[in-house]
Protein backbone atom coordinates (compact mmCIF):
# COMPACT_ATOMS: atom_id res chain seq x y z
CA UNK A 1 0.00 0.00 0.00
CA UNK A 2 1.30 3.85 -0.35
CA UNK A 3 1.84 4.82 2.59
CA UNK A 4 -0.13 7.30 4.51
CA UNK A 5 1.01 10.09 6.96
CA UNK A 6 -0.19 8.78 10.48
CA UNK A 7 -0.89 12.68 11.34
CA UNK A 8 -3.95 12.40 8.60
CA UNK A 9 -7.38 10.65 8.28
CA UNK A 10 -6.54 8.16 5.22
CA UNK A 11 -9.44 9.04 2.02
CA UNK A 12 -12.65 7.55 3.13
CA UNK A 13 -12.77 5.66 0.02
CA UNK A 14 -9.77 3.99 0.59
CA UNK A 15 -10.29 2.85 3.77
CA UNK A 16 -13.96 1.04 2.40
CA UNK A 17 -12.13 -0.41 -0.62
CA UNK A 18 -8.92 -2.03 1.07
CA UNK A 19 -8.76 -5.68 2.33
CA UNK A 20 -9.06 -6.28 6.02
CA UNK A 21 -6.33 -8.54 5.62
CA UNK A 22 -3.98 -5.99 4.54
CA UNK A 23 -5.19 -3.29 6.69
CA UNK A 24 -4.72 -5.78 9.42
CA UNK A 25 -1.45 -6.90 8.58
CA UNK A 26 -0.42 -3.31 8.14
CA UNK A 27 -0.60 -2.91 12.26
CA UNK A 28 -1.21 0.48 11.94
CA UNK A 29 -4.72 0.56 13.31
CA UNK A 30 -5.28 4.48 12.16
CA UNK A 31 -6.63 2.63 9.35
CA UNK A 32 -9.71 1.29 11.35
CA UNK A 33 -12.20 3.14 11.78
CA UNK A 34 -13.92 3.64 15.25
CA UNK A 35 -16.89 1.73 16.18
CA UNK A 36 -19.15 4.51 17.58
CA UNK A 37 -17.02 7.76 16.27
CA UNK A 38 -17.27 9.88 12.92
CA UNK A 39 -14.38 12.00 11.67
CA UNK A 40 -15.15 15.77 11.69
CA UNK A 41 -13.48 15.74 8.64
CA UNK A 42 -15.69 13.23 6.86
CA UNK A 43 -19.14 14.90 8.29
CA UNK A 44 -17.84 17.56 6.48
CA UNK A 45 -17.47 15.98 3.60
CA UNK A 46 -20.41 14.36 3.54
CA UNK A 47 -21.95 17.43 4.46
CA UNK A 48 -20.67 19.36 0.98
CA UNK A 49 -21.44 16.47 -1.15
CA UNK A 50 -25.73 16.26 0.11
CA UNK A 51 -25.37 20.10 -0.31
CA UNK A 52 -23.99 19.85 -4.31
CA UNK A 53 -26.42 16.94 -4.78
CA UNK A 54 -29.54 19.34 -3.17
CA UNK A 55 -28.26 21.89 -5.78
CA UNK A 56 -27.63 19.89 -8.89
CA UNK A 57 -31.10 18.05 -8.65
CA UNK A 58 -33.65 20.69 -10.26
CA UNK A 59 -30.66 21.10 -12.38
CA UNK A 60 -30.74 17.55 -13.80
CA UNK A 61 -34.26 17.24 -13.29
CA UNK A 62 -34.78 19.48 -15.97
CA UNK A 63 -32.31 18.05 -18.45
CA UNK A 64 -34.61 14.99 -18.47
CA UNK A 65 -37.34 15.47 -21.47
CA UNK A 66 -39.85 14.30 -19.54
CA UNK A 67 -39.97 18.08 -16.93
CA UNK A 68 -40.06 19.79 -19.57
CA UNK A 69 -43.31 18.15 -20.88
CA UNK A 70 -44.90 18.77 -17.53
CA UNK A 71 -43.62 22.14 -17.15
CA UNK A 72 -45.15 22.63 -20.83
CA UNK A 73 -48.53 21.07 -19.24
CA UNK A 74 -48.60 23.30 -16.55
CA UNK A 75 -48.34 26.50 -19.13
CA UNK A 76 -51.33 24.93 -21.38
CA UNK A 77 -53.34 24.02 -18.37
CA UNK A 78 -52.64 27.33 -16.63
CA UNK A 79 -54.41 29.68 -19.22
CA UNK A 80 -57.43 28.66 -18.88
CA UNK A 81 -57.44 27.98 -15.03
CA UNK A 82 -55.23 31.47 -14.33
CA UNK A 83 -53.46 29.72 -10.85
CA UNK A 84 -51.44 33.30 -9.48
CA UNK A 85 -51.99 36.39 -8.70
CA UNK A 86 -51.41 40.15 -9.51
CA UNK A 87 -48.82 41.82 -7.32
CA UNK A 88 -49.61 45.94 -7.00
CA UNK A 89 -53.21 45.63 -8.01
CA UNK A 90 -54.94 48.89 -8.39
CA UNK A 91 -58.27 48.02 -8.59
CA UNK A 92 -59.75 51.62 -9.46
CA UNK A 93 -57.69 51.04 -13.30
CA UNK A 94 -58.96 47.55 -13.17
CA UNK A 95 -62.58 48.41 -13.05
CA UNK A 96 -62.35 50.32 -16.41
CA UNK A 97 -60.64 48.00 -18.42
CA UNK A 98 -56.72 48.27 -17.38
CA UNK A 99 -54.32 45.42 -16.38
CA UNK A 100 -54.91 45.93 -13.13
CA UNK A 101 -51.34 44.70 -11.78
CA UNK A 102 -48.17 42.45 -12.25
CA UNK A 103 -48.87 39.23 -13.14
CA UNK A 104 -47.24 36.36 -11.52
CA UNK A 105 -48.59 32.91 -11.97
CA UNK A 106 -47.49 29.07 -12.29
CA UNK A 107 -47.06 29.51 -16.26
CA UNK A 108 -44.48 32.07 -15.03
CA UNK A 109 -42.55 29.45 -13.02
CA UNK A 110 -42.88 26.89 -15.26
CA UNK A 111 -41.42 29.07 -18.44
CA UNK A 112 -38.50 29.68 -16.43
CA UNK A 113 -37.97 26.04 -15.97
CA UNK A 114 -38.65 25.49 -19.70
CA UNK A 115 -35.94 28.18 -20.33
CA UNK A 116 -33.47 27.00 -18.51
CA UNK A 117 -34.41 23.41 -19.58
CA UNK A 118 -33.62 24.27 -22.76
CA UNK A 119 -30.49 25.94 -22.19
CA UNK A 120 -29.04 22.78 -20.41
CA UNK A 121 -30.34 20.27 -23.23
CA UNK A 122 -28.84 22.06 -25.88
CA UNK A 123 -25.84 22.74 -24.12
CA UNK A 124 -25.36 19.07 -23.25
CA UNK A 125 -25.94 18.07 -27.29
CA UNK A 126 -24.05 21.36 -28.04
CA UNK A 127 -26.68 22.11 -30.60
CA UNK A 128 -25.32 25.01 -32.31
CA UNK A 129 -27.62 24.26 -35.10
CA UNK A 130 -30.65 24.93 -33.13
CA UNK A 131 -29.20 28.39 -31.42
CA UNK A 132 -28.12 29.25 -34.65
CA UNK A 133 -31.68 28.92 -36.22
CA UNK A 134 -33.78 30.37 -33.79
CA UNK A 135 -37.50 31.51 -35.67
CA UNK A 136 -37.46 34.65 -34.42
CA UNK A 137 -41.10 36.53 -35.22
CA UNK A 138 -39.99 39.82 -36.13
CA UNK A 139 -43.54 41.52 -36.20
CA UNK A 140 -43.82 40.15 -32.57
CA UNK A 141 -40.49 41.42 -31.51
CA UNK A 142 -41.66 44.81 -33.07
CA UNK A 143 -44.70 44.91 -31.27
CA UNK A 144 -43.27 43.93 -28.14
CA UNK A 145 -39.92 46.98 -28.52
CA UNK A 146 -42.83 49.69 -28.83
CA UNK A 147 -45.37 48.73 -26.73
CA UNK A 148 -42.02 48.88 -24.21
CA UNK A 149 -40.92 52.24 -26.11
CA UNK A 150 -44.43 53.60 -25.31
CA UNK A 151 -43.63 53.19 -21.66
CA UNK A 152 -41.61 56.29 -22.45
CA UNK A 153 -44.40 58.51 -23.13
CA UNK A 154 -46.86 56.55 -20.33
CA UNK A 155 -48.44 58.93 -17.21
CA UNK A 156 -48.56 55.87 -15.50
CA UNK A 157 -45.59 54.07 -15.85
CA UNK A 158 -46.15 51.10 -13.29
CA UNK A 159 -49.55 50.01 -15.29
CA UNK A 160 -47.49 50.50 -18.98
CA UNK A 161 -44.88 48.04 -17.16
CA UNK A 162 -47.76 45.65 -16.05
CA UNK A 163 -49.07 44.77 -19.86
CA UNK A 164 -45.06 44.99 -21.43
CA UNK A 165 -43.88 42.66 -18.43
CA UNK A 166 -47.09 40.66 -19.69
CA UNK A 167 -46.20 40.81 -23.17
CA UNK A 168 -42.62 39.51 -22.78
CA UNK A 169 -43.75 36.27 -21.23
CA UNK A 170 -46.52 35.79 -23.83
CA UNK A 171 -43.61 36.44 -26.54
CA UNK A 172 -41.36 34.44 -24.57
CA UNK A 173 -44.18 31.64 -24.79
CA UNK A 174 -44.36 32.21 -28.22
CA UNK A 175 -40.58 31.89 -28.68
CA UNK A 176 -40.36 28.07 -26.70
CA UNK A 177 -43.15 26.27 -28.57
CA UNK A 178 -42.17 27.39 -31.59
CA UNK A 179 -38.65 26.39 -31.48
CA UNK A 180 -38.95 23.55 -29.39
CA UNK A 181 -41.47 21.47 -31.32
CA UNK A 182 -40.06 19.31 -34.03
CA UNK A 183 -42.47 16.48 -34.44
CA UNK A 184 -45.55 15.37 -35.05
CA UNK A 185 -45.27 13.75 -31.16
CA UNK A 186 -44.85 16.89 -30.10
CA UNK A 187 -47.35 18.72 -31.53
CA UNK A 188 -49.92 16.23 -30.87
CA UNK A 189 -48.71 16.65 -26.65
CA UNK A 190 -49.53 20.52 -27.27
CA UNK A 191 -52.91 19.60 -28.91
CA UNK A 192 -53.77 16.99 -26.63
CA UNK A 193 -53.38 19.06 -23.52
CA UNK A 194 -55.34 22.31 -25.31
CA UNK A 195 -57.98 19.73 -25.40
CA UNK A 196 -57.80 18.90 -22.31
CA UNK A 197 -57.70 22.38 -20.41
CA UNK A 198 -60.59 23.39 -22.50
CA UNK A 199 -62.69 20.42 -21.55
CA UNK A 200 -61.77 20.91 -17.96
CA UNK A 201 -62.82 24.49 -18.23
CA UNK A 202 -66.23 23.35 -19.51
CA UNK A 203 -66.89 21.24 -17.12
CA UNK A 204 -66.30 24.03 -14.36
CA UNK A 205 -68.44 26.18 -16.47
CA UNK A 206 -71.37 24.10 -16.31
CA UNK A 207 -71.03 22.77 -13.33
CA UNK A 208 -71.62 26.42 -12.29
CA UNK A 209 -74.84 27.19 -14.08
CA UNK A 210 -76.25 24.39 -11.60
CA UNK A 211 -74.74 25.64 -8.19
CA UNK A 212 -74.07 29.52 -8.68
CA UNK A 213 -76.75 31.91 -7.63
CA UNK A 214 -76.55 35.44 -7.00
CA UNK A 215 -75.53 35.44 -3.21
CA UNK A 216 -73.06 32.40 -4.04
CA UNK A 217 -69.80 33.33 -2.50
CA UNK A 218 -66.41 31.10 -3.26
CA UNK A 219 -63.87 31.12 -0.95
CA UNK A 220 -61.12 28.90 -3.31
CA UNK A 221 -57.50 28.94 -4.59
CA UNK A 222 -58.90 29.40 -8.15
CA UNK A 223 -60.80 32.87 -9.22
CA UNK A 224 -64.39 31.71 -10.30
CA UNK A 225 -66.52 34.49 -12.26
CA UNK A 226 -70.44 34.63 -13.17
CA UNK A 227 -72.17 38.13 -14.28
CA UNK A 228 -75.85 38.42 -13.58
CA UNK A 229 -77.18 40.33 -16.76
CA UNK A 230 -80.84 41.99 -17.62
CA UNK A 231 -81.73 42.56 -13.87
CA UNK A 232 -80.59 38.92 -12.95
CA UNK A 233 -82.87 37.59 -15.16
CA UNK A 234 -79.96 35.10 -16.58
CA UNK A 235 -76.47 34.61 -15.42
CA UNK A 236 -73.08 35.07 -18.00
CA UNK A 237 -70.81 32.29 -16.69
CA UNK A 238 -66.75 33.56 -16.89
CA UNK A 239 -65.64 30.43 -14.87
CA UNK A 240 -61.58 30.70 -14.06
CA UNK A 241 -61.30 32.57 -17.68
CA UNK A 242 -62.04 35.51 -16.65
CA UNK A 243 -64.99 37.70 -17.80
CA UNK A 244 -68.00 35.93 -19.71
CA UNK A 245 -66.47 37.72 -22.87
CA UNK A 246 -63.19 36.73 -22.64
CA UNK A 247 -63.89 33.35 -21.79
CA UNK A 248 -65.98 33.25 -25.40
CA UNK A 249 -62.91 34.20 -27.07
CA UNK A 250 -60.85 31.00 -25.47
CA UNK A 251 -63.76 28.96 -25.94
CA UNK A 252 -64.36 29.94 -29.44
CA UNK A 253 -60.56 28.97 -30.35
CA UNK A 254 -60.23 26.02 -28.82
CA UNK A 255 -63.84 24.36 -29.92
CA UNK A 256 -62.65 25.43 -33.60
CA UNK A 257 -59.23 23.57 -32.96
CA UNK A 258 -61.65 20.19 -31.53
CA UNK A 259 -63.83 20.63 -34.60
CA UNK A 260 -61.05 19.79 -36.94
CA UNK A 261 -59.66 16.58 -34.79
CA UNK A 262 -62.92 15.37 -36.75
CA UNK A 263 -61.55 15.65 -39.97
CA UNK A 264 -57.95 14.39 -39.02
CA UNK A 265 -57.14 10.85 -39.79
CA UNK A 266 -55.68 10.47 -35.78
CA UNK A 267 -57.04 7.73 -33.77
CA UNK A 268 -60.22 7.18 -32.17
CA UNK A 269 -59.12 8.36 -28.63
CA UNK A 270 -58.13 11.91 -29.99
CA UNK A 271 -61.45 11.95 -31.55
CA UNK A 272 -63.55 11.06 -28.90
CA UNK A 273 -61.75 13.32 -26.78
CA UNK A 274 -63.05 15.77 -29.50
CA UNK A 275 -66.41 15.16 -29.56
CA UNK A 276 -66.54 15.63 -25.49
CA UNK A 277 -65.03 18.92 -26.32
CA UNK A 278 -67.50 19.88 -28.41
CA UNK A 279 -70.78 19.06 -26.65
CA UNK A 280 -69.23 20.40 -23.18
CA UNK A 281 -67.30 23.36 -25.01
CA UNK A 282 -70.18 24.28 -26.72
CA UNK A 283 -72.67 23.70 -23.93
CA UNK A 284 -69.94 26.43 -21.95
CA UNK A 285 -69.91 28.74 -25.09
CA UNK A 286 -73.80 29.20 -24.82
CA UNK A 287 -73.59 29.86 -20.90
CA UNK A 288 -71.05 33.20 -21.29
CA UNK A 289 -73.77 34.77 -23.38
CA UNK A 290 -71.45 36.80 -25.57
CA UNK A 291 -72.44 37.29 -29.01
CA UNK A 292 -69.09 37.77 -30.21
CA UNK A 293 -68.04 34.71 -28.94
CA UNK A 294 -71.03 32.73 -30.79
CA UNK A 295 -69.68 34.48 -34.05
CA UNK A 296 -65.88 33.92 -33.71
CA UNK A 297 -67.23 30.14 -33.35
CA UNK A 298 -69.50 30.27 -36.53
CA UNK A 299 -66.94 32.05 -38.66
CA UNK A 300 -63.91 29.38 -37.44
CA UNK A 301 -66.23 26.66 -38.12
CA UNK A 302 -67.57 27.80 -41.94
CA UNK A 303 -63.57 28.38 -43.09
CA UNK A 304 -62.60 24.72 -41.38
CA UNK A 305 -65.47 23.55 -43.58
CA UNK A 306 -64.65 25.54 -46.32
CA UNK A 307 -61.19 23.79 -46.31
CA UNK A 308 -62.19 20.54 -46.08
CA UNK A 309 -64.34 21.08 -49.18
CA UNK A 310 -61.13 22.49 -50.99
CA UNK A 311 -59.41 19.62 -50.27
CA UNK A 312 -61.19 16.67 -50.26
CA UNK A 313 -64.23 18.06 -52.38
CA UNK A 314 -68.23 18.41 -51.37
CA UNK A 315 -69.18 16.91 -48.39
CA UNK A 316 -72.22 17.75 -46.00
CA UNK A 317 -71.36 15.21 -43.06
CA UNK A 318 -69.80 17.06 -40.64
CA UNK A 319 -71.16 20.47 -41.26
CA UNK A 320 -74.63 18.73 -41.07
CA UNK A 321 -73.43 16.68 -38.16
CA UNK A 322 -71.70 19.58 -36.50
CA UNK A 323 -75.09 22.12 -37.03
CA UNK A 324 -77.33 19.21 -35.72
CA UNK A 325 -75.28 18.93 -32.24
CA UNK A 326 -75.24 22.89 -32.26
CA UNK A 327 -79.28 22.53 -32.40
CA UNK A 328 -79.77 19.81 -29.85
CA UNK A 329 -77.23 21.74 -27.63
CA UNK A 330 -79.31 25.05 -28.05
CA UNK A 331 -83.10 23.74 -27.71
CA UNK A 332 -82.45 23.81 -23.46
CA UNK A 333 -81.20 27.61 -23.85
CA UNK A 334 -83.08 28.79 -27.19
CA UNK A 335 -85.23 31.55 -25.04
CA UNK A 336 -82.10 33.43 -23.40
CA UNK A 337 -80.30 33.01 -26.99
CA UNK A 338 -83.40 34.41 -28.48
CA UNK A 339 -83.44 37.54 -25.89
CA UNK A 340 -79.79 38.27 -26.15
CA UNK A 341 -79.74 37.97 -29.58
CA UNK A 342 -82.72 39.77 -30.79
CA UNK A 343 -84.14 41.30 -27.44
CA UNK A 344 -83.01 44.37 -25.46
CA UNK A 345 -79.51 44.55 -24.52
CA UNK A 346 -79.60 47.75 -22.50
CA UNK A 347 -77.56 49.37 -24.93
CA UNK A 348 -74.92 47.31 -24.78
CA UNK A 349 -73.92 47.69 -27.86
CA UNK A 350 -74.90 50.66 -29.05
CA UNK A 351 -72.47 52.00 -25.72
CA UNK A 352 -69.14 50.86 -27.99
CA UNK A 353 -69.73 53.90 -30.65
CA UNK A 354 -69.17 56.37 -28.17
CA UNK A 355 -65.85 54.47 -27.03
CA UNK A 356 -64.53 54.07 -30.44
CA UNK A 357 -65.31 57.86 -30.97
CA UNK A 358 -62.68 58.38 -28.00
CA UNK A 359 -60.01 55.98 -29.43
CA UNK A 360 -59.85 57.79 -31.96
CA UNK A 361 -59.86 61.53 -30.53
CA UNK A 362 -56.69 59.98 -28.41
CA UNK A 363 -55.02 58.69 -31.94
CA UNK A 364 -55.47 61.91 -33.44
CA UNK A 365 -53.58 63.37 -30.56
CA UNK A 366 -51.08 60.76 -30.07
CA UNK A 367 -50.45 59.37 -33.27
CA UNK A 368 -46.54 58.49 -32.69
CA UNK A 369 -46.38 56.56 -29.53
CA UNK A 370 -49.55 57.02 -28.48
CA UNK A 371 -50.74 57.16 -24.48
CA UNK A 372 -48.52 53.92 -23.32
CA UNK A 373 -49.31 50.63 -23.45
CA UNK A 374 -52.12 50.04 -20.57
CA UNK A 375 -52.54 53.98 -20.43
CA UNK A 376 -55.95 54.23 -22.32
CA UNK A 377 -57.69 54.58 -19.03
CA UNK A 378 -55.63 56.33 -17.75
CA UNK A 379 -56.00 59.80 -20.05
CA UNK A 380 -59.59 58.97 -21.48
CA UNK A 381 -61.28 61.43 -18.89
CA UNK A 382 -59.15 64.04 -20.52
CA UNK A 383 -60.89 63.63 -24.12
CA UNK A 384 -64.77 63.05 -23.13
CA UNK A 385 -67.69 64.82 -25.28
CA UNK A 386 -70.85 65.56 -23.98
CA UNK A 387 -72.16 61.94 -25.24
CA UNK A 388 -70.51 60.43 -21.77
CA UNK A 389 -72.70 62.34 -19.11
CA UNK A 390 -74.88 59.21 -18.77
CA UNK A 391 -72.59 56.86 -20.68
CA UNK A 392 -70.77 54.00 -20.42
CA UNK A 393 -66.54 54.74 -19.65
CA UNK A 394 -64.49 51.76 -19.87
CA UNK A 395 -61.64 50.98 -22.18
CA UNK A 396 -62.55 50.92 -25.87
CA UNK A 397 -64.14 47.17 -26.47
CA UNK A 398 -62.30 47.25 -29.86
CA UNK A 399 -58.94 45.83 -29.63
CA UNK A 400 -57.16 46.89 -32.71
CA UNK A 401 -58.32 51.04 -31.38
CA UNK A 402 -57.11 49.86 -28.13
CA UNK A 403 -53.37 49.07 -29.78
CA UNK A 404 -53.48 51.90 -32.55
CA UNK A 405 -54.49 54.69 -29.17
CA UNK A 406 -52.02 53.03 -26.66
CA UNK A 407 -48.87 52.52 -29.07
CA UNK A 408 -49.27 54.07 -31.97
CA UNK A 409 -49.68 53.14 -35.80
CA UNK A 410 -46.18 51.58 -35.88
CA UNK A 411 -47.35 49.06 -32.77
CA UNK A 412 -51.00 48.65 -34.58
CA UNK A 413 -49.42 47.68 -38.07
CA UNK A 414 -46.80 45.29 -35.92
CA UNK A 415 -49.52 43.33 -34.41
CA UNK A 416 -51.42 43.15 -37.20
CA UNK A 417 -48.74 41.36 -39.08
CA UNK A 418 -48.22 39.26 -36.36
CA UNK A 419 -51.28 38.10 -36.82
CA UNK A 420 -51.75 38.22 -40.38
CA UNK A 421 -48.69 36.09 -40.57
CA UNK A 422 -49.99 32.93 -38.53
CA UNK A 423 -52.83 33.12 -40.39
CA UNK A 424 -51.04 33.03 -43.74
CA UNK A 425 -48.89 30.42 -42.23
CA UNK A 426 -51.39 28.19 -40.87
CA UNK A 427 -53.08 28.29 -44.44
CA UNK A 428 -49.59 27.27 -45.99
CA UNK A 429 -49.54 24.49 -43.31
CA UNK A 430 -52.95 23.33 -44.61
CA UNK A 431 -51.87 23.14 -47.92
CA UNK A 432 -48.48 21.77 -47.74
CA UNK A 433 -48.33 19.09 -44.61
CA UNK A 434 -49.91 15.72 -44.80
CA UNK A 435 -52.55 14.29 -42.23
CA UNK A 436 -53.17 15.03 -38.95
CA UNK A 437 -51.07 18.14 -39.56
CA UNK A 438 -52.72 19.63 -42.45
CA UNK A 439 -56.20 19.40 -40.83
CA UNK A 440 -55.03 20.65 -37.31
CA UNK A 441 -53.14 23.92 -38.77
CA UNK A 442 -56.80 24.14 -40.32
CA UNK A 443 -58.28 24.29 -37.23
CA UNK A 444 -55.71 26.31 -35.46
CA UNK A 445 -55.82 28.98 -38.06
CA UNK A 446 -59.63 29.12 -38.03
CA UNK A 447 -60.31 29.76 -34.09
CA UNK A 448 -57.68 32.93 -34.80
CA UNK A 449 -59.38 34.07 -37.55
CA UNK A 450 -62.52 34.04 -36.05
CA UNK A 451 -61.02 35.45 -32.62
CA UNK A 452 -59.70 38.20 -34.86
CA UNK A 453 -62.90 38.90 -35.78
CA UNK A 454 -64.23 39.02 -31.73
CA UNK A 455 -61.52 41.37 -30.99
CA UNK A 456 -63.17 44.05 -33.20
CA UNK A 457 -65.78 43.89 -30.29
CA UNK A 458 -63.52 43.13 -27.02
CA UNK A 459 -60.87 44.31 -24.90
CA UNK A 460 -59.05 41.24 -24.94
CA UNK A 461 -56.24 42.36 -22.23
CA UNK A 462 -55.53 39.66 -20.02
CA UNK A 463 -53.31 37.07 -19.90
CA UNK A 464 -55.60 33.91 -21.43
CA UNK A 465 -56.71 34.71 -24.98
CA UNK A 466 -53.14 36.52 -25.22
CA UNK A 467 -51.38 33.80 -24.14
CA UNK A 468 -53.39 31.01 -26.10
CA UNK A 469 -53.24 32.92 -29.29
CA UNK A 470 -49.60 33.19 -28.80
CA UNK A 471 -49.20 29.62 -28.20
CA UNK A 472 -50.88 28.92 -30.93
CA UNK A 473 -49.00 31.16 -33.65
CA UNK A 474 -45.99 29.52 -32.33
CA UNK A 475 -47.33 26.29 -32.62
CA UNK A 476 -48.03 27.33 -36.19
CA UNK A 477 -44.72 28.22 -36.81
CA UNK A 478 -43.48 24.80 -35.71
CA UNK A 479 -46.02 23.00 -37.88
CA UNK A 480 -44.96 25.21 -40.96
CA UNK A 481 -41.13 23.78 -40.44
CA UNK A 482 -42.36 20.66 -40.72
CA UNK A 483 -43.54 21.13 -44.13
CA UNK A 484 -42.16 18.98 -46.99
CA UNK A 485 -38.66 19.79 -48.08
CA UNK A 486 -39.88 19.97 -51.88
CA UNK A 487 -42.42 22.64 -50.39
CA UNK A 488 -41.96 26.33 -52.35
CA UNK A 489 -39.86 28.77 -50.06
CA UNK A 490 -41.78 31.59 -48.88
CA UNK A 491 -40.97 34.80 -49.78
CA UNK A 492 -42.44 36.64 -46.35
CA UNK A 493 -41.37 34.06 -43.80
CA UNK A 494 -38.74 36.51 -42.67
CA UNK A 495 -40.96 38.78 -41.77
CA UNK A 496 -43.55 36.50 -40.09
Amino acid sequence: MVPVDSQSNPPLSDVLTAPATEIAASGDESFLPARNAVSPRTVVGWAADSLLVAILTPFLALASPRVPRLLLAIVILDIPLQLGTHLYYQEKDAAVGALGGLSISATTVALAGLYVSWFIQTSIRKDFSLRSSLQINLPLFLYITVSALSVSVAQDVPLALFEVTLLLESGLLFLYVANVVRTRRDVLFVVSLLLIACLLESVIMTAMRVTVTPSTTWDLPIHLRADWAAHGTFMRIGGTVGSPNVAAGYLSISLALAASVLFTNLPRAYKVLAMWVLGLGSVALILTFSRGGWIALMLAVALLSFGAWRRRGLSLKMPIATAAVLLLLLLPFHSLVSTRLFGDDSGSAESRVPLMNLAFRIVEANPVLGVGANNFTVVMNRYLSPEFRQGFLFAVHNKYLLVLAETGLVGLLAFLAFLLGAVRKGWQCWRDCEEPLSSLALGLTAGIAGHMVHMTVDVFRGRPTQQLVWLIAGLLTAIYRMRPASCSSDSLRLIS
